[in-house]
């Protein structure tokens, strides 16, 4: 049987190959499912329901993400965009629980870098992420 960490180490690898979020979002609802105090696997199941336009599901995972992980920058990036996307306040607090971390750690600044830019490839003309980008800069 597979492990839930094998399955998060895999499909984050297929992530990382160019799988589409719509063939990914399955593997990591059953990594959630199968362990649903895996930050990571909710951050990830976030922002592959944001990147296939699913936002009210994004929103109710990365708010799981963020119960269980308050200051991890890309939850907190996450779920601002779920909430700009779904017309939610308070997205300012997460912007600026990001800000905080951010500015302690460069190799989080580039890692979140780089997944804005795979989040524009991977879904072009995307203004809540680069509304929240401009916010970060």
């Amino acid at each position: 049987m597979t492990t839930t960490e094998e399955l998060f180490e895999k499909g984050l690898a297929r992530y990382q190959a160019g799988e589409a979020a719509s063939e990914l979002i399955p593997v990591f609802e059953d990594i959630c499912n199968r362990a649903a105090k895996n930050s990571a696997a909710w951050t990830c199941l976030s922002w592959l329901y944001l990147l296939d336009g699913k936002s009210s599901a994004a929103f109710k995972a990365a708010s799981k993400a963020i119960k269980l992980q308050p200051g991890d920058p890309q939850t907190c990036v996450n779920l601002s965009i779920a909430m700009l996307e779904v017309g939610k306040s308070g997205v300012r607090q997460y912007i600026e629980r990001a800000q905080q971390v951010l500015g302690m750690s460069e190799e989080l600044q580039q890692e979140l870098a780089q997944n804005f830019e795979d989040g524009l490839k991977r879904r072009p003309d995307w203004p809540e992420l680069e509304r929240v980008r401009s916010w970060l800069a």
